[in-house]
């Protein structure tokens, strides 16, 4: 197992920008909205089996008229105005959601809450390997950006809840604000700057 925190100079323009919160909060709700299955989904009359007959006769009995015992003011009957399947994703524009994410990394860095390792290797993928490692670094909840795929990391992470394991291209400002620290490797720190330089 091989831990070494590093000091590197930050990138100014990406680690000291200005945080916007109402950018960071559109982001998360486009976010979340993004992972909405949208899959809730009911029956009209028109759809709910049965109901074919006219219950009662137009008119003689006394009661309202009624069409299908389907209407929806009856027990088993359709649903009005119900949920339907639908896609509740969003994009927001590329430079808004940039600036939100560049938001997020400065919030992190000024609040000390940023950790660059020379490299983040584990022996072998044991969840007590990845408790001891963030032990070392004096940190609980973390999410660990790597620059490569890296299945024993991955794997080790998996089982604890207050931390997660992305690459370099999954970084989102949701998972920013989730966890509190950031753990980069320098690799993945360099792939950062190259990717959000103006």
């Amino acid at each position: 197992m091989e831990v070494h925190v590093i000091q590197p100079d930050l990138n100014a323009e990406i680690f000291g920008a200005k945080t916007r919160p109402h950018l960071l909060h559109q982001t998360v709700v486009m976010q979340l909205a993004n992972r909405r299955a949208g899959s809730a989904s009911t029956k009209s009359k028109g759809f709910v089996r049965g109901g074919g007959k006219k219950p009662w006769r137009q008119k003689g009995t006394g009661r309202a008229r009624a069409g299908s015992i389907r209407s929806p003011i009856f027990v088993g009957g359709g649903t009005t105005f119900g949920p339907q399947p639908r896609d509740y994703s969003y994009r927001m524009p590329r430079t808004a959601r940039r600036e939100a994410l560049l938001s997020a990394l400065s919030l992190k860095s000024r609040d000390g809450k940023i950790v660059v390792v020379d490299k983040f290797q584990l022996d072998e993928p044991k969840t007590k390997l990845m408790v001891k490692a963030l032990a070392e670094l004096k940190v609980e909840s973390a999410l660990i950006v790597i620059a490569q795929p890296d299945t024993k990391i991955e794997r080790s992470a998996r089982n604890l809840p207050k931390v997660k394991v992305l690459r370099v291209e999954g970084l989102n400002v949701y998972d920013l604000l989730r966890y509190e620290h950031l753990i980069l490797t320098d690799v993945a720190l360099k792939m950062i700057e190259e990717r959000l330089a103006a």
